[in-house]
């Protein structure tokens, strides 16, 4: 049997307002250790929002999170940044790269930031990233000069620098196109084999049903699963 990595017990998020909007509805759920889950659902569904829950991005919601034997949920900012640094990897949609930095230099920021090894050790690490991305020739580039697929692929890199145990994605190949989709789902599909654990919102349905689970969502609920967890 996998471990299990991530728990979720009851989750409820609502958005304050003049009539208050419940997006998240009594979500539970159990993620093991290597699996390769996509989340789909119509927009506005709650699909994003569960994640950036799941993340600790966002720390506004109701219910308990649990990852990696921790009980996230109630951390102190400070200690809340530190896990998240240590234990997790974001894809975002749009890659947020600074561009005037050097892809390399992009990489190395989270483990800068982290400071548990030496700025040698740490760009001998995202020298490793790049390679395994298949882009370890423009690593002295600028980011800014990038193409939409290899601007994706430094951001995973950067994504796994602190050799996270989990990786989640808000529609990492939205912006991209069939060829550069294969290769980011490759990628991910590669992660999950070696041990990696992947979360990722997506509108695409192909890009889904190769994964192993699918979570789907309507009305800020769980809806229905296809697969099974990995054991």
């Amino acid at each position: 049997m996998k471990e299990t990595i991530l728990e979720v017990a009851h989750l409820n998020k609502s958005f304050p307002g003049p009539e208050p909007f419940h997006v998240l509805k009594d979500i539970s759920l159990s993620v093991q250790k290597g699996e390769f889950i996509t989340i789909i659902g119509k927009s506005g569904c709650g699909k994003s929002t569960l994640l950036y829950l799941l993340s600790t991005l966002d720390t506004a919601y109701e219910g308990t999170i649990t990852i990696n034997g921790t009980r996230v949920t109630g951390l102190k900012e400070h200690d809340l940044a530190k896990f998240r640094n240590e234990h997790i990897g974001f894809v975002f949609q749009f890659h947020f790269l600074l561009p005037e930095f050097t892809v390399l230099q992009n990489i190395m920021i989270p483990a800068m930031k982290l400071g548990q090894l030496s700025r040698e050790a740490i760009e001998y690490n995202a020298m490793e990233k790049l390679t395994q991305m298949g882009i370890r020739d423009i690593a002295l580039k600028p980011s800014g000069k990038l193409s939409g697929g290899q601007q994706q692929r430094v951001a995973i890199a950067r994504a796994l620098i602190n050799n996270p145990g989990i990786i989640m994605a808000d529609e990492p190949t939205g912006n991209l196109d069939s060829a550069n989709t294969q290769v980011i789902f490759n990628i991910f599909q590669e992660l999950s084999r070696q041990g990696n654990t992947i979360l990722a919102v997506t509108h695409d349905r192909d890009f889904a049903g190769r994964s192993d689970r699918i979570i789907e969502m309507m009305d800020g609920r769980i809806t229905n699963t296809h697969g099974v967890p990995v054991t």
